[in-house]
């Protein structure tokens, strides 16, 4: 399984969602009080996610 969503409670007891790739996490989410707000995030990731551009605010 190179790549999946993972979620875990943070030190303050929140759900949190990660994305994970070779064991590494690449992203999470934000904190949320409840598994379900955290798999709402992961299924919004996965939704719109595909399309999203990339904007490079380096000065180069």
């Amino acid at each position: 399984m190179a790549h999946h969503f993972k979620i875990k409670k943070n030190k303050a007891g929140e759900f949190v969602a990660y994305f994970m790739y070779n064991s590494e996490a690449i992203f999470w989410t934000e904190g949320y009080s409840s598994k379900a707000s955290a798999k709402n995030a992961i299924e919004s990731v996965k939704k719109n996610g595909p399309g999203a551009e990339t904007v490079d605010e380096t000065a180069g």
